[in-house]
This record gives structure tokens, C-alpha cells and sequence, in this order.
């Protein structure tokens, strides 16, 4: 049985053993990174996008923080950072803001941008919507399922169990209960 890893905001975790890391995420955005070769996975669990806002700030909920320490720490468990390839989670609208203004696409644009900057695939990606998000993520398979929860529903109410679905980005479900794996 794999143990689970339970991921707050500003927290990160990586391991070359199996293990699965679970998180819920809103507007908050996740990071899964896994090396093929090494099957080493990683998650993060991003509040703020961009650069800390202290010089003295090095906590992960900030986006540059979370992925810098993520990819560091796995590469020193023995990944390779080319051989990384990225699925992303989260950026949801949950509140009835200026679309423009919200927080889940600025995480959601800032890790996009960051992982083309690098030069890491992107290889899934469940963002936006106006949807809280459970994910979890296994390290040794890089293997990750979704489900969805209306923004305006109580992340802790229990709904249907996890399906398994499909591994494409672009066939995501359009209603909340289900479940995607990529």
C-alpha cells in the first residue's frame, strides 16, 4: 500500500518511492512533475503566482519558490530536469471578480509560462472553471486523477468515488463528480 502525502498551500513534496500525493485545490494551482527514467514525481501547491514579495520569503506558496524547490529537491532524489514533463491543476474562478483580475489564472498563467521558459513539457492540464479541485498523484507511475467539485458546493461533502477516464487533456468532463486521470 502506498502511503499518502497530504499537500497544504506552500507545500511541496518529492519521492523516488511510491507514494501518492493528494491536495484540493481552488484557485490555488498544483504542479506535478515526473522523470520517466528515474519515476520520480513530485507535487506542489501554489498560492500567489509570480516572485515572493519579501526578500527574506522563501516559502513555497509563491509561485517561483514552489517550482524552483520542487524540481531542486527531485533533482537531488535523482531526477533529470530535461527529462521532466508537467501536469497542472487548479487556477479555478471562485469568486464572481473581473475575470481578468483572478487569482487562479494568474497561477495558471504564471506556471504555464515558467514551464515553457524552462523548456518542460506540459503534458495535462485541468484548469480554470469555476471548480474546486481533488487531486491526486502518484509518484512511481506519474499518473494523476482529478475530481471535480462546484465552486459553490462544500469541498468535505462526499460525492461519487473516483472513475477511471482518460488520460487526454482535451476530453475533460464538462460536469462536476467525475473523474479524469491523466
Amino acid at each position: 500500500m502506498k502511503p499518502v502525502v497530504h499537500l497544504h498551500i506552500g507545500q511541496y513534496f518529492a519521492s523516488k518511492e511510491p507514494a501518492i500525493i493528494q491536495t484540493v485545490l481552488g484557485s490555488c494551482v498544483s504542479v506535478c512533475f515526473y522523470d520517466p527514467v528515474t519515476r520520480i514525481g513530485g507535487m506542489n501547491h501554489i498560492l500567489y503566482s509570480g516572485e515572493v514579495r519579501s526578500s527574506y520569503d522563501y516559502n513555497a506558496r509563491y509561485g517561483i519558490n514552489a517550482m524552483e524547490l520542487l524540481i531542486n529537491e527531485m533533482v537531488g532524489l535523482g531526477a533529470v530536469r530535461s527529462r521532466l514533463i508537467a501536469k497542472v491543476f487548479g487556477g479555478g474562478n471562485m469568486f464572481n471578480f473581473d475575470q481578468k483580475n483572478q487569482q487562479g489564472i494568474k497561477n495558471t498563467d504564471f506556471v504555464v509560462r515558467f514551464l515553457e521558459l524552462d523548456g518542460i513539457k506540459l503534458v495535462a492540464q485541468d484548469t480554470g472553471g469555476r471548480f474546486s479541485r481533488k487531486i491526486l498523484f502518484h509518484t512511481d507511475t506519474g499518473k494523476a486523477s482529478v475530481k471535480r467539485t462546484n465552486a459553490n458546493i462544500n469541498v468535505n461533502k462526499k460525492g461519487k468515488g473516483f472513475i477511471d477516464t482518460t488520460k487526454k487533456v482535451k476530453t475533460i468532463p464538462k460536469k462536476t463528480g467525475d473523474v479524469t486521470i491523466f
